[in-house]
């Protein structure tokens, strides 16, 4: 690939360390090619309350995709700039009910965005009890499922502790086919349910349409299910090393792990 006009990486498993931080080496490289004029975005599954923290290590300010597409964020003005595919609360409640047939006993959370990152006028982060996150519990407010389901949102999530990520979505595929986009970003027992059409790469490609490029112009890093879309829709879709086995199958290249500074390996070619 030639030089890369618009650089797109996934954050956990993929821009950071195993120990979630931002390694000196990526900061530098990321610096060095935003500094130069390339826009480098997060395109994550985080919600835009968790960006700030990544935002501020690598110096970025302009757009980060959250929700894994359904949220386009302005991290430097702190506004949410866009919202695509919510999930109303009737097509919830059918989603929820063929879940408690596919996955017994699983637990389900919402995810909800307002203007800003943390809205005061916003119940972000919605659970029901015993909802397990895999990245490590102790966030969100506790309600019955029917809170859970009753607003608007942006993403579903179905945690379930006997079960992996690949059992969940085989099972939730079976009985909910392409009424949602079903997708996962941790093996850990976790799945994420957004509208129809809503993916990394729906996302991404509307950043590259504000800025002015084309999906050949950009490289896109991932690491897990979720990132597939992106990976394959940019003209450059590299893989880290510790990648899920069907991302490193469909990667245009596969780099070194994200323990050893894998996306900063190869933007050095460049930048």
């Amino acid at each position: 690939m030639e030089k890369p006009s618009l650089i797109a990486s996934d954050v956990d498993g993929t821009l950071l360390t195993p120990l979630e931080t931002v390694a000196p080496r990526t900061a530098d490289v990321v610096t060095r090619a935003s500094g130069g004029g390339v826009p480098v975005v997060l395109v994550t599954g985080r919600p835009p309350r968790w960006i700030p923290p990544v935002a501020e290590a690598t110096g970025l300010s302009g757009y980060a995709v959250c929700a894994n597409g359904a949220v386009l964020y302005d991290i430097g003005a702190d506004r949410v700039v866009d919202v695509h595919g919510l999930l109303d609360p009737v097509h919830l409640m059918d989603v929820a009910d063929a879940l408690n047939h596919a996955l017994p006993g699983c637990r389900l959370a919402a995810e909800r965005v307002g203007a800003k990152a943390e809205d005061p006028d916003v119940r972000h982060f919605v659970i029901e009890s015993e909802y397990h996150n895999p990245w490590g519990d102790g966030e969100g407010s506790v309600v019955p499922r029917a809170e859970v389901l009753g607003h608007a949102a942006v993403k579903l999530l179905v945690s379930h502790r006997k079960m992996t990520s690949d059992e969940m979505a085989a099972a939730a595929h079976s009985v909910l086919g392409d009424s949602v986009h079903i997708t996962f970003s941790s093996g850990g027992g976790l799945i994420e349910i957004a509208s129809p059409g809503i993916t990394k790469a729906t996302g991404l490609a509307e950043v590259a349409a504000r800025l002015g490029a084309t999906s050949g112009d950009v490289i896109s890093f991932g690491d897990m299910p979720n990132d597939l879309p992106m990976l394959e829709w940019a003209g450059h879709g590299v893989a880290v090393a510790n990648a899920h086995p069907v991302v490193l199958d469909a990667a245009d290249e596969v780099t070194a792990s994200n323990a050893e500074h894998g996306v900063a390996q190869v933007l050095e070619r460049w930048f």
